[in-house]
């Protein structure tokens, strides 16, 4: 399956990303905590160029804790503050405010030191689609300015939002890359939400989901599906599930569109409890064999 979406106005939104950067401080680059490489734009890096960077995992408590410390240790080991936050909960809030003082104190000390008054940090926040960028900031904002939706695409025009006296936020609408290279992280970007289901062929969303937790999760699989042992098959694998759960058709037969919007489903709904999939040394290792 090659996954290909670039819409008009994501082409519109990386213009707008590129005019606005001047009037910012700080980039809040917004990942999904599940998929912390696969949900950063590859496009971010060229536009945002030197610029000031926190990394914002969002949606940490969906993830694989350890394996979010893992990726926390590799954004720092390549000089990039990242922080762990959830913004459905309103955790991590705090400390984003702290972390970006101090990523820009020499800025502003130097400010200070020309005589320039203090005044709020400006911040730029981007991300794909769906990822919370709306939620953080009602969050951080503790008011409903931003629309959110659980679908990608619902900002779609940039304001600015004040977060007390110390943030003024620039929203941006998500911004996806023209073309997946690597169609894996077509797969990851799929099973996690970030993409429109009507675009996709969920059945290889759905084997793809169940190939990885075989070799990631394999008793988490065991016990949600209760499996004695996980056949080798994928279609027996689907027919296991299908009988166990009900998902049949007349005659008995596997209802294959249900078993897979029920796999995708559970996972997105933490029914195989908090995944992760992917961590630094499967990235690091794909990156080598380039």
């Amino acid at each position: 399956m090659t996954i290909q979406w670039f819409p008009g106005h994501m082409a519109k939104a990386r213009r707008q990303v590129t005019e606005k950067l001047k009037l910012v401080d700080i980039i809040f680059e917004l990942v999904d905590a599940r998929i912390p490489y696969s949900s950063r734009n590859p496009m971010i890096d060229e536009i945002i160029q030197h610029k000031p960077r926190l990394v914002l995992l969002n949606k940490a408590d969906m993830a694989d804790k350890e394996k979010t410390k893992e990726w926390i240790q590799f954004f720092h080991d390549n000089g990039i503050k990242a922080l762990a936050i959830n913004s459905q909960a309103g955790v991590g809030m705090k400390e984003i405010v702290q972390a970006s003082q101090e990523i820009l104190k020499e800025k502003f000390d130097r400010l200070k030191a020309k005589g320039v008054k203090p005044r709020a940090i400006r911040a730029m926040i981007v991300g794909i689609p769906n990822v919370g960028k709306s939620t953080l900031i009602n969050r951080l904002a503790k008011k409903n300015i931003a629309k959110t939706g659980n679908t990608p695409g619902v900002t779609k025009a940039q304001q600015w939002i004040k977060v007390g006296k110390e943030l003024e936020l620039l929203d941006t609408p998500g911004i996806l890359w023209p073309k997946f290279e690597d169609q894996e992280v077509g797969m990851k970007l799929a099973v996690t939400g970030a993409i429109k289901d009507t675009i996709l062929n969920l059945h290889d969303v759905a084997i793809y989901a169940l190939k990885f937790l075989e070799n990631e999760y394999p008793e988490r699989l065991k016990d949600r599906y209760k499996l004695d042992i996980i056949p080798s098959d994928i279609i027996e694998l689907f027919d296991t599930i299908g009988r166990l759960r009900g998902c049949l058709m007349g005659g008995g037969e596997i209802d294959y569109d249900k078993v897979t919007e029920l796999i995708i489903r559970e996972i997105r709904t933490e029914q195989l409890g908090a995944i992760t999939f992917e961590n630094p040394v499967m990235i690091e290792e794909k990156e080598a064999e380039k």
